[in-house]
């Protein structure tokens, strides 16, 4: 088991919980040491005083701020000391908030909040109940490792969890970061709109984070194994992705609905509309004449119907005029496309 990196109270009002604090995540970089090329010797950074290049113990060292430059004023170790917060002993909830009023932006680090021992099981339990069914978030001022944090406690699969939150002028100003912002007057069309939110939805899929990961740590790793095998390293690299053309934007929102259909044309796509007008008629009538394929049974259909991916449900909800379908998942399609399908079978009959 993992050792707590604090321990203390949680109080809320009279209520107070005993409780441990755990690291709820952890880098898995890649990690190196420097060396020194063609040798196997470590390469060690030293404090080193910038205007005679001779090493500072560190028992010399005092922190500065600079004022102007050149312009110094120093502070000693002692007199942080003084002024730090210290390690605070309780996690003092001063008031609940709606989770939805929280922009995430403000989320920092992530801890996992546990009862320091059996026989607080149940007061644990109450305040995690409460706070997973009112979907609120406790916030606390608290301080740890001489810093002081603005923290929220929140419950989240019976287990309560306490976010690092940042201050609100640590967050800066979009506005003013970020240049060619579209305002008011940049205004997609109904169509634009509606073909961007069909294609969201059917390229919507359940939140699983096991199907994410790190494949820059992955090809590090496999590139150390390589070559510590001796093995010969080949690297590829894709051509870089172009930007959408403003001009051909319908075009790319149509042809990635078709992609998303599993590469087959939509209605009115531009492998039709580029169809020549002599061929077209032409096309038309082989298709008249080709002979009606025979019914399948309804046992057979829905067979069929667990083989389609997402998309391609999605397609038969459009084929059936579907309500709603934009907002359903892969199992609320399947269900609704398999009723419609009964329900045109019965009418055919």
């Amino acid at each position: 088991m993992a050792r707590p990196v604090w321990s203390g109270v949680l109080t809320f009002g009279l209520v107070t919980v005993p409780v441990a604090l755990y690291t709820a995540t952890e880098d898995r970089s890649v990690r190196f040491h420097q060396l020194q090329r063609g040798t196997s010797d470590r390469v060690r950074n030293k404090r080193v005083n910038e205007r005679t290049g001779k090493e500072v113990p560190f028992a010399e060292i005092v922190k500065g701020y600079e004022l102007t430059e050149g312009e110094y004023v120093v502070v000693e170790p002692e007199e942080l000391e003084q002024i730090s917060p210290g390690r605070s002993k309780t996690i003092d909830i001063s008031g609940f908030v709606d989770l939805e009023e929280i922009d995430p932006i403000y989320f920092d680090r992530t801890y996992y909040l546990g009862p320091r021992s059996k026989e607080y099981a149940k007061i644990y339990a109450l305040l995690t109940k409460s706070l997973e069914r009112s979907n609120r978030a406790g916030l606390a001022m608290f301080a740890m490792r001489g810093k002081e944090y603005l923290t929220a406690v929140r419950a989240e699969h019976g287990l309560l969890e306490l976010h690092t939150m940042h201050f609100a002028d640590e967050v800066r100003d979009p506005r003013r970061e970020v240049d060619g912002l579209p305002g008011e007057d940049v205004n997609p069309t109904t169509r634009e709109l509606d073909t961007a939110e069909q294609l969201i939805g059917m390229l919507e899929v359940d939140w699983d984070p096991e199907e994410y990961h790190d494949t820059y740590a992955e090809q590090v790793r496999k590139l150390v194994e390589d070559k510590a095998a001796g093995r010969e390293i080949a690297v590829s690299e894709g051509p870089p992705a172009e930007a959408t053309n403003v001009v051909d934007l319908m075009d790319v929102l149509r042809r990635s609905l078709e992609g998303a259909r599993g590469g087959k044309p939509a209605s009115g796509s531009a492998s039709a509309a580029s169809e020549s007008p002599d061929k077209a008629p032409a096309a038309r009538k082989a298709a008249a004449k080709k002979p009606a394929a025979k019914k399948r049974s309804a046992a057979k259909q829905e067979e069929d119907l667990d083989g389609l991916t997402k998309a391609e449900l999605y397609q038969r909800a459009s084929d059936l005029d579907i309500p709603h379908r934009s907002t359903m998942n892969r199992d609320e399609l399947l269900d609704a496309v398999r009723k419609a399908g009964r329900k045109h079978l019965r009418a055919a009959s």
